[in-house]
C-alpha cells in the first residue's frame, strides 16, 4: 500500500511550468481532481494533503533539499520507504512515456538523490515522467528549468492522464497490476517515413557508327 506521494519540483512562479516540475503537475492535478486542498505546513516544509489513507507532498524547499520534508513526514508518521511514492520528470525517457519501478539508480536527479540520502534507502517507487533529453549532458541544467514546447507538454500531460487512471490502484497496493496497465497504454512511437527516392532514368549509351573497312579487307568483307 502507498501511504505517500511526493510530487518533486520548485516552488515559486517562475518555475511553476519547467520541466522539472512534471512531478508537481501531477500532485496538483490528483488533488484537485479528489478535492485535496493541499496546505503549507511550516513543520515540514512543503505543501501537504490527505487523500483516504495516503498523504499527498509537495516539498518546498528546492529540488536539492527535497529529502527533508519526505524524512520528516515520513519519520512523524511511520511511513516506510517502500510505502512511498516519488513522482519525478525524467530525462531518460521522450515526452508521453510514463514508467513506474522501484529502488534502481538516480542518474544524477537531485530531487533523488537528495531523498536517497536522507532516507539512507532506494527501496521507495518512483514515477517517471519522460520529459526528453537536451542531447547534451552539459546542457540539462537549463533544459530542465525551461518550458517544454508545446508539443512536449501536450505529450506530458497525456502521461499524467494515463498516470492518473492507475494511480488509485497503486495507493491500494497492487503495484503490478497498475504497472501493466501504465505500461501497456503506452503510444506506439510513430515512425518517420522517408519519402520515396526519385529514380534517375539512365541513359543508354550511344552507339558509336563502326569504321569503314578500307583496303584488302574491305574489299573482301565490305561487300556481300
Amino acid at each position: 500500500m502507498i501511504r505517500l506521494v511526493v510530487g518533486l519540483g520548485n516552488p515559486g512562479k517562475e518555475y511553476e511550468r519547467t520541466r522539472h516540475n512534471a512531478g508537481f503537475w501531477l500532485v496538483e492535478r490528483f488533488a484537485s481532481a479528489n478535492g485535496v486542498m493541499l496546505r503549507k505546513d511550516g513543520k515540514f516544509q512543503a505543501l501537504v494533503g490527505r487523500h483516504e489513507s495516503a498523504f499527498l507532498l509537495m516539498p518546498q524547499s528546492f529540488m536539492n533539499g527535497s529529502g527533508r520534508a519526505v524524512q520528516m513526514l515520513a519519520g512523524f508518521f511511520k511511513i516506510k520507504p517502500e510505502e512511498m511514492l516519488v513522482v519525478h520528470d525524467e530525462l531518460d525517457f521522450a515526452p508521453g512515456v510514463a514508467r513506474v519501478k522501484q529502488g534502481g539508480g538516480i542518474a544524477g536527479h537531485n530531487g533523488l538523490k537528495d531523498i536517497s540520502q536522507r532516507l539512507g534507502s532506494h527501496d521507495y517507487w518512483r514515477l517517471r515522467l519522460g520529459i526528453g533529453h537536451p542531447g547534451d549532458k552539459d546542457a540539462v541544467a537549463d533544459y530542465v528549468l525551461q518550458k517544454p514546447s508545446a508539443e512536449d507538454k501536450t505529450a506530458i500531460d497525456q502521461a499524467i492522464d494515463r498516470s492518473l487512471q492507475v494511480l488509485p490502484e497503486m495507493l491500494k497496493g497492487d503495484m503490478q497490476g497498475a504497472i501493466q496497465k501504465l505500461h501497456s497504454s503506452e503510444p506506439k512511437p510513430v515512425e518517420k517515413k522517408e519519402p520515396p527516392k526519385k529514380e534517375i532514368p539512365v541513359k543508354e549509351p550511344e552507339k558509336q557508327p563502326q569504321p569503314k573497312k578500307s583496303g584488302l579487307l574491305g574489299s573482301l568483307f565490305g561487300k556481300k
